[in-house]
């Protein structure tokens, strides 16, 4: 297990994801303009390519690490949550800040794929790095994730400008606990924060007559492995229990725009030192990813 913090190191420690030297090397990472549209227009975007087999075992093997009880007490988590589900007979694995741990999940914030379709998705902006996570549903009593809004957990930072990547390390299905979007919802504003792991759909107490109606059309997103899902920061999203014979395993890297300030005077994250409301966030715990200058 790695122990040195790898949030000192703003450049990729593998070499897992071959960093292109040309535009025309980057064209294959290039989302569509159909890809694009449906994103603006619906708030999510489904089954984009984000890994290979070799790198997908690497992940799995670290993310298996991570959940190892006897890591809870490590400084470099920003979270660790063994079960954060408020059912006792349910587990819902939830830990943040492995970047700072392992080399895979440091690398894959440099994976081409993700920083490219990210940039595209911000509006062809500077990436910056936000905070990551990990999420582990076991087989048979994988707890949900309740409908939430990103955002209303972010609300210290401004303006919003974010993007959420989540990534597949196994086949997400509607058995195990795939994602759940409600189309359209990031043209909502800014709803209250739910309990994460509270109840499913605690949210619609929050929802007017018509976002009621819009509710019930909920969209599933099943992925296959090493596929990720891209969302905007209000599309309103959430998971089901996994009841299959198989783990639902996932990591999700968090983004920003280049530019976006702290609004708080208090730690971002737990541990991380204090940007002061309004100045830029940048340093060591939010480097940038990738500018596109030369795109």
């Amino acid at each position: 297990m790695q122990t040195k913090d790898l949030s000192e190191i703003h450049k990729q420690v593998t070499n897992m994801f071959p960093w292109p030297a040309t535009p025309d090397e980057w064209e294959q990472y290039r989302l569509s303009k159909e890809q694009v549209e449906f994103f603006n227009e619906y708030g999510y975007l489904t089954g984009v390519k984000m890994l290979k087999e070799e790198q997908l075992e690497v992940l799995r093997k670290e993310l298996f690490q991570l959940t190892d009880p006897s890591l809870h007490d490590n400084e470099l988590f920003y979270e660790y949550n063994s079960n954060e589900s408020t059912d006792p007979q349910t587990i819902l694995f939830h830990a943040l800040g492995e970047w700072r741990i392992t080399p895979g999940l440091h690398d894959v914030l440099w994976n081409p794929a993700f920083v490219m379709a990210a940039s595209q998705l911000l509006g062809g902006k500077a990436v910056r790095f936000w905070h990551d996570q990990i999420f582990y549903k076991p087989a048979k009593k994988g707890g949900v994730v309740a409908w939430h809004q990103d955002y209303s957990y972010w609300t210290r930072t401004k303006p919003v400008a974010h993007i959420t990547c989540w990534c597949s390390l196994d086949d997400a299905t509607e058995e195990n606990g795939c994602l759940q979007y409600i189309p359209g919802s990031h043209q909502w504003g800014l709803l209250p924060k739910t309990n994460l792991a509270g109840d499913l759909h605690g949210i619609r107490d929050y929802l007017t007559p018509e976002q009621q109606k819009q509710f019930d059309q909920v969209q599933l997103a099943p992925v296959k492995a090493g596929e990720a899902i891209f969302h905007h920061p209000l599309t309103l999203h959430g998971s089901g229990e996994n009841k299959s014979t198989r783990p639902r395993r996932a990591f999700v890297i968090n983004a920003f725009a280049d530019g976006v300030v702290s609004d708080t005077d208090e730690p971002l994250l737990q541990g991380v030192p204090v940007i002061p409301k309004g100045h830029k966030m940048e340093g060591q715990f939010f480097p940038l990813l990738f500018n596109g200058a030369s795109l």
